[in-house]
């Protein structure tokens, strides 16, 4: 079950490093404006798309598996129907703490799959809304 309390999403919010897949370099697209906003509040926001040469004057990763970085937070701005071979990549990972579907995303054959692997799953829920309503 995807996590609901925010006792559990503020422990969520207080880990630091997010790859965000499908970060969009087009200011005013959610995928762009919600990492903008994490970042600002100190977060580490590690773009992921394929299609794009620099977000946030970084050169994004084409996908999760080329990440470097140790990431705790796997956000996913990518159709529902995406989301289980993404959550597929946080898993084989052993850095990732958590996977969270943005808003409007769903996939509950994901979730079942990232809880069983020992991570947390969000899911239908926004990043910003979520920390400015809870931090």
């Amino acid at each position: 079950m995807p996590v609901e309390t925010d006792d559990e999403l503020r422990e969520i919010l207080e880990l630091g490093t997010i790859a965000v897949v499908g970060c969009s370099a087009t200011p005013g697209k959610p995928a762009h404006d919600v990492p903008k906003f994490m970042r600002r509040k100190g977060y580490e926001i590690i773009p992921v798309n394929p299609f794009a040469d620099d977000i946030f004057g970084i050169e994004p990763y084409d996908s999760l598996s080329d990440v470097e970085e140790e990431v705790d937070i796997v956000d996913i701005f990518r159709p529902s129907e995406e989301v289980p071979g993404i959550a597929d990549a946080a898993i084989s990972r052993d850095d990732v703490e958590v996977v969270w579907a943005q808003l409007g995303i769903e996939n509950a054959e994901a979730g079942e799959n990232v809880e069983a692997a020992g991570k947390q799953y969000v899911e239908d829920r926004c990043l910003k809304i979520e920390y400015n309503r809870l931090l």
